[in-house]
Formats: structure tokens, C-alpha cells, sequence
């Protein structure tokens, strides 16, 4: 298993939950619902981004 292959799902994941999580913060409390939005958006930026494969190399 090549860890290089899933680093774009893996920053794609942190990114949308660290957004849905700064979102649910602005108030100071995080409800139930803003936690499934949060879990939501790691799983679908995850699994998403992870669906689509890279681009293949030219070949020269």
C-alpha cells in the first residue's frame, strides 16, 4: 500500500472538515447536528475526492 496514492483524499477530507468544524465553532458549542455536518463533509471529501483518479503521467 503507497501512502502517496490517497494523500489527495486525506488533504481533501482534513480541509472539509477542518471547514465544517470552524463553521460549527463560530458560536462556541457544537450541536449534534453540526457533527454530522462535520462527519459528512470528512467522508465526502474523502470518499469523493478518492472516486476521481489522478491524471495519468504523459508519456514522452
Amino acid at each position: 500500500m503507497k501512502v502517496s496514492h490517497y494523500w489527495k483524499a486525506v488533504a481533501a477530507a482534513v480541509t472539509a472538515g477542518a471547514a465544517a468544524a470552524g463553521t460549527a465553532l463560530q458560536d462556541g458549542v457544537v450541536t449534534a447536528p453540526e457533527t454530522v455536518a462535520i462527519v459528512l463533509a470528512v467522508l465526502g471529501g474523502a470518499g469523493f475526492t478518492w472516486a476521481v483518479p489522478n491524471r495519468p503521467k504523459p508519456s514522452e
